[in-house]
């Protein structure tokens, strides 16, 4: 019986470990995030270092199908050199990385939409302009 716990509490530290990990590598793809962790001085930590190249695991199809935010595995991987890292500690950087993130979501949702939508299938209607028609009227 007394294995059967520490089966259990095993199995419940891995669960909170991959929970934690998964938000921590979700959490890159932030480029503030990185930013934060940059100007803190983790990115120049051993450690820290090590445990980036740990993650790594997170690219393997078993693991990055929980992601919600694959961006995240491209930040993950330019992690990974020493270059990117010092680069971090910038404002410039981290808004240029930023807006470039923003752009590639943008675009990609627009193409995502026009690639989706069959070819036979009309656009939806657009929504009236509120400056040619007044809010309906209450009988």
């Amino acid at each position: 019986m007394l294995a059967a716990k520490v089966n259990t509490e095993t199995e419940e530290q891995n669960r909170i470990r991959f929970q934690v990990e998964l938000e921590f590598v979700q959490c890159l793809a932030n480029p503030n995030y990185i930013h934060f962790l940059a100007q803190r001085g983790y990115l120049k930590e051993q450690n820290f270092v090590n445990y980036i190249k740990y993650l790594q695991y997170w690219r393997e199809p078993d693991y990055a199908r929980y992601l919600k935010y694959p961006m995240c595995l491209h930040f993950l991987e330019l992690l990974q050199h020493e270059a990117f890292r010092r680069e971090c500690v910038s404002a410039q950087v981290c808004k240029f990385m930023d807006d470039q993130a923003i752009l590639l979501w943008q675009h990609y949702t627009r193409r995502r939409t026009r690639t989706l939508q069959p070819p036979d299938v009309p656009a939806p209607p657009t929504a009236p302009n509120s400056n040619q028609h007044g809010p309906p009227r209450q009988p």
